[in-house]
């Protein structure tokens, strides 16, 4: 491996075409990171919603902007969060609505039977579809350098990718957050889901315990219910 070749593509599971196709424009497996030539206006460490944002408006004002993403372009909104959540959402409200329209006047033929896998693979379509918005191609495109690894900072303007030194004027971190592990005993033999696995599911668990209340574990706690 050479100091311009990142390391391979994470596999999102399952390993199906949706999204094979996901990972095909966020993190493309044959992706070749760009030669630094001379000092970067601007460094955005992390690909997700405010990294993205970041590295267009400056490159759209001109400047010389590299993006460094050590896993997936997108961060949590596109991968594990807003997309994700909001296609299963709908699919609940749907299934939701069937079961109150008695009560709108409208006749159906007993409760509605979900296919969480038809649901789980519509998820992992529209996330594929939606995926080119923030793929690595769209940004290249824009004039960004886009780099995959590992960033890690080595001097106060220099930031060091995969044995590659980029220099810089100015520095963004937007590297967001991952879900904790509880210090609760037994939690680890017993397994736990979290927001970054929960949508690799294809069978419907038979219980779920959602521990934490924020936007996610609503949407979640919800959508499962429903």
């Amino acid at each position: 491996m050479t100091a311009s070749e990142p390391k391979g593509a994470p596999t999102v599971l399952p390993d199906d075409s949706y999204n094979r196709a996901l990972v095909e424009n966020v993190r493309p497996p044959t992706w070749t990171n760009p030669t630094p030539a001379g000092r970067y206006n601007l460094v955005v460490v992390g690909a997700g919603t405010a990294g993205l944002v970041a590295a267009a408006g400056a490159a759209g004002l001109g400047a010389r902007v590299a993006l460094v993403e050590r896993r997936l372009m997108g961060g949590d909104c596109l991968n594990f969060g807003c997309v994700p959540s909001k296609a299963i959402l709908r699919v609940a409200h749907v299934a939701a609505l069937v079961r109150e329209a008695p009560g709108y006047g409208v006749a159906v033929d007993g409760p509605p039977r979900v296919d969480f896998g038809a649901v789980m693979a519509r998820m992992r379509r529209l996330r594929a579809a939606l995926s080119p918005t923030d793929s690595a191609s769209r940004f290249r495109s824009l004039g960004v350098d886009v780099y995959f690894g590992d960033a890690r900072f080595v001097g106060p303007d220099t930031v060091d990718v995969g044995g590659q030194q980029l220099r810089f004027s100015r520095a963004v971190v937007a590297t967001g957050s991952r879900a904790a592990t509880l210090p609760v005993a037994g939690l680890a033999e017993a397994g736990f889901l979290t927001n970054e696995t929960i949508f690799s599911l294809t069978d419907l668990p038979r219980r779920l315990l959602v521990v934490g209340a924020g936007p996610i574990g609503c949407e979640l706690a919800q959508a499962f219910r429903r």
